[in-house]
């Protein structure tokens, strides 16, 4: 049974997790959850919203790409949190979140689950998933995100769902790569836990504590690329990423390239 209840969400969350989570909102049919908690109250300190559907009709990726998800076909979910202080290298939280889901979908028992720079989650190659991160609220003192996430779970053969028109061929879903479905709460309590561990884990540490599990998982090392940034464009081969998150691009003209930002046009496959 794939029905979304937040009750049943709450039994797949470990007992120390519980007291840190405010809400959990559960909507059979919605715009977008990560704008909804955009536009919500900001949690208090050290304490996370969710906000999930399996019918998102106005989905936004990067850039304000659309993401696009028919009606049960795919989880997505947001949430929105409090850091007790201001985290260093806010820019490299999407990366954090990459690896925290990564290892999410491990515990069950979906593995090689790759990251590409800088929200994409892949596996055989094709996109699995995408990571928007977004700032909710910043003062002086303490700053909320909304962190959302896009993942294809049981889709169509032969569809493009979930593209964002970027680098990828195809699309790929849960059902193709798992021995058995976990149930969406299992699915989403599990994404609880592990956000929660890389919100608390990133706030202590920044970025430097997921560099090393990130690199493991990177799927653009070794590959040739080309990306665009705002004012130029990179041909090279992907050489991994800094301890800071950004991309590393082994260019024939200009040898290591570190890009804080951009967006992958091409990847080889």
């Amino acid at each position: 049974m794939n029905n979304l209840e937040a009750n049943e969400i709450l039994n797949f969350v470990v007992d120390s997790n519980r007291k840190s989570i405010y809400d959990i909102k559960v909507f059979e049919e919605i715009q977008s959850t990560n704008s909804y908690l955009m536009n919500t109250s900001s949690p208090s300190l050290k304490k996370m919203c969710i906000a999930v559907t399996t019918n998102q009709t106005a989905g936004r990726g990067r850039y304000g790409n659309s993401w696009y998800s028919p009606s049960g076909t795919g989880l997505c979910l947001s949430a929105a949190y409090t850091f007790s202080k201001n985290p260093s290298n806010f820019a490299a939280l999407t990366l954090a979140i990459g690896v925290s889901i990564a290892e999410a979908l491990h515990e069950l028992n979906i593995t090689n689950v790759e990251l590409k720079w800088p929200n994409d989650l892949v596996i055989q190659n094709s996109k699995l998933g995408g990571i928007l991160t977004e700032m909710q609220h910043e003062d002086s003192k303490i700053i909320s995100v909304v962190t959302g996430i896009g993942l294809n779970i049981n889709f169509p053969n032969e569809s493009i769902f979930g593209i964002d028109k970027d680098w990828a061929q195809k699309a790929i879903d849960l059902k193709s790569v798992c021995n058995k479905l976990p149930c969406n709460n299992k699915l989403v309590g599990t994404f609880a836990n592990h956000l929660l561990k890389a919100f608390n884990e990133f706030e202590a540490s920044g970025f430097e504590v997921f560099s090393n599990r990130w690199s493991q998982r990177d799927w653009l090392y070794g590959r040739k690329i080309k990306v665009n940034t705002k004012n130029k464009q990179y041909l090279g081969m992907g050489a991994g990423i800094a301890n800071d998150g950004s991309l590393l691009i082994d260019t024939v003209d200009l040898g290591i390239c570190k890009l804080a930002s951009g967006t992958i046009v091409e990847a080889e496959v």
